[in-house]
């Protein structure tokens, strides 16, 4: 018998505390990606119906004073007195930490939000909201300013009686927020990333600031999904693969895609969260994989090769693990990584079985996969040599390269590594930092494009194999943080078009081979300066137009301005105060706010299709002056 979704349905956990006084404990920060979770939050709740069977339709308007509205056709936000705290639902929802109806598993057998934070701490970082509900041929509201109610929740008044849902209208609290921006392209990806999670699902959203408004439905599911993926790359075969299966209640659906590139991109969702960090559903994921092609290999009696490894099996692998759990373990509130130990028997026995049939009755694509995965078992092996050869050289994980001018402490906490474009430059920076804590690597000219060059050729450049013996983590599967020299690696190069080459094909390398470095923040960009400024005995260092603006109006006297076209014009004193000091350079931290697009943007921007990247460059060239990576 269906349970009844009702106020008694209600479990509160803990009153509404400090959210306001700490909100980096809730949302992650009050700069942009804080800002971005709001939206997240509560289009959640939404989703926790559809995935519990009662919502087919979202709409998100982002409004032009930055307020949102989001909206769905789900069962409503109960209204009804709670037994127990004497309350309406819909307030006690609003207005406590944990408070919901996902903790006991009847109302909703499979949910995201599973600690309850979620509306209430919008609405608590949130100017105002309202909260709307349709249930049963009426109209509830109840209003707040800073999470505390204005007005009761009541009855304003009828509707048909086959209306159903809830709408949130909230505006982020300017009092709390470094910006009320809202990105387009960040809500969008989001919103379409679920739509193919759920296949069917209506996702509507609209820009009323820029007039923009998309519709995100896809019968295909994560089928479609594999295939937006790779609509940048060569494939091996045209259809996805597909895998779906259940056990103890728990859902599993994989879709498998291979193409001709070196890159493995697995995405793994667990009741629609992006386990960015992977889990146990992902290592049986693997273990499947690897154990079904190598089975139907030595049952074709191809014995010549060796066992296959998991990296080969998965170079050019595009793959989306789309599982529901009733009870997910994440690690953490960040919900990064699954720890559910029965899920990798799930994943491993559902994927194994299928994938095998597949193989089996589908010989010609099985012939495809086999040869893709034979020919990087022989480059894998190609690369091993070198990895041998380099290694007794001690020019790879050993010895320092000879280039890098190495700092003098051995506090890996506080130390800090300079990637420098050009030996001029470098020549410079070596003189004018801090040798204490700094130490300095020179690269000449640009190094590969390592998302078209397979590893084998990779560890032949000098270029990488001096990074990756100064950084001394190693990669991929030799990957090893606790092993990291420095604290920050930071890139500088000039600030034209071939230092933003430069910087493209270096963090192409970090995304690829040390991703971690990347979503554990020792990644950074130094800002140069574009102009020195000297002013009666006083000298600025200025890092735009609208900057020298400002200070010819602040400045009396006459003004000698030096503009800087590249790092090698600046001598080490200037580039120790323009560019290395602690106490005023500028320097980013970078971030991977969102994996796929990431993963997208590379593809494009490096990668074999010409025609995508010149559209990249029409849309953004002339628009985007900090890329957000």
């Amino acid at each position: 018998m269906e349970e009844e979704y009702g106020a008694k349905q209600i479990k509160v956990l803990k009153d509404l505390q400090a959210v306001r006084k700490r909100p980096g404990m809730y949302i992650g920060s009050t700069a942009s990606r804080g800002l971005h979770h709001l939206i997240s939050e509560v289009v959640d709740n939404s989703i926790d119906e559809v995935l519990a069977g009662y919502c087919e339709n979202i709409k998100v308007v982002i409004h032009s004073d930055n307020s949102v509205t989001v909206i769905d056709d789900g069962r409503g936000i109960p209204v009804d007195p709670h037994p127990i705290y004497k309350k309406s639902a819909l307030e006690l929802v609003m207005t406590s930490l944990h408070a919901g109806g996902k903790f006991d598993n009847k109302i909703y057998r499979v949910a995201g939000g599973l600690h309850g934070v979620g509306v209430s701490v919008v609405n608590a970082l949130s100017e105002y909201l309202e909260a709307k509900v349709f249930r049963k041929g009426k109209v509830w509201r109840q209003k707040y300013i800073r999470g505390k109610p204005t007005t009761p929740v009541e009855c304003i008044g009828e509707t048909s009686s086959n209306k159903k849902g809830t709408e949130i209208i909230f505006k982020p609290d300017k009092e709390i927020f470094e910006s009320l921006n809202f990105d387009w392209e960040k809500v969008a990806s989001r919103l379409r990333e679920l739509a193919f999670l759920n296949e069917g699902l209506k996702i509507e959203i609209e820009d009323e600031r820029n007039g923009k408004s998309e519709v995100f439905k896809y019968e295909g599911g994560i089928r479609a999904f594999v295939k937006y993926l790779n609509r940048n790359r060569e494939l091996v075969f045209e259809e996805p693969v597909y895998i779906k299966g259940e056990r103890n209640s728990t859902s599993l659906e994989v879709a498998i895609l291979y193409n001709q590139s070196f890159i493995e991109d697995i995405f793994a969702f667990v009741n629609d969260i992006n386990t960015e960090e992977g889990g146990t559903h992902l290592s049986g994921f693997k273990a499947a994989l690897t154990r079904v092609i190598n089975d139907y290999i030595k049952k074709a009696g191809n014995n010549k090769e060796n066992l296959l490894l998991g990296e080969d099996i998965r170079e050019g692998l595009t793959a989306v693990i789309n599982m529901k759990l009733p009870n997910p373990q994440f690690e953490g509130q960040t919900k990064t990584r699954l720890g559910n130990s029965e899920a990798k028997g799930i994943v491993e026995s559902i994927t194994y079985v299928s994938f095998s049939r597949f193989l089996e009755e589908n010989p010609s694509i099985a012939k495809l996969i086999v040869q893709k995965v034979t020919s990087a078992a022989q480059a894998r092996r190609a690369a091993q040599r070198a990895r041998e050869i380099t290694r007794k050289k001690g020019s790879l994980w050993g010895n320092l390269p000879g280039k890098l001018a190495a700092c003098s402490k051995n506090d890996p906490s506080k130390n800090e590594l300079y990637i420098v474009e050009g030996d001029s430059a470098g020549g410079s920076a070596k003189q004018g930092r801090d040798r204490s804590f700094q130490a300095v690597l020179p690269l000449k000219g640009k190094i590969l494009n390592v998302e078209k060059t397979h590893l084998s050729k990779i560890l032949g450049n000098e270029e990488i194999k001096s990074m990756i013996a100064a950084i001394g983590v190693g990669i991929q599967d030799d990957f090893n943080i606790n092993k990291l020299r420095y604290n920050k690696i930071i890139i500088m190069s000039d600030a034209d078009i071939d230092g933003a080459h430069i910087r493209t094909l270096l963090l192409t390398f970090f995304y690829r081979y040390m991703q971690n470095l990347i979503s554990t923040g020792h990644i950074y960009i130094a800002q140069p300066p574009l102009y020195r400024v000297k002013n009666k005995n006083k000298e600025y260092f200025l890092y735009s137009d609208e900057e020298l603006e400002k200070l010819r109006e602040g400045l009396n006297g006459k003004l000698e301005i030096q503009r800087y076209k590249g790092l090698g014009e600046m001598n080490p004193d200037q580039l120790w105060h323009g560019v290395m000091n602690p106490e005023n350079r500028t320097i980013y931290k970078v971030l991977i706010e969102d994996a796929i697009e990431a993963d997208a943007i590379f593809t494009i921007l490096m990668g074999e299709e010409v025609e995508p990247r010149r559209k990249f460059i029409e849309d953004y060239a002339l628009q985007v002056t900090n890329l957000d990576i």
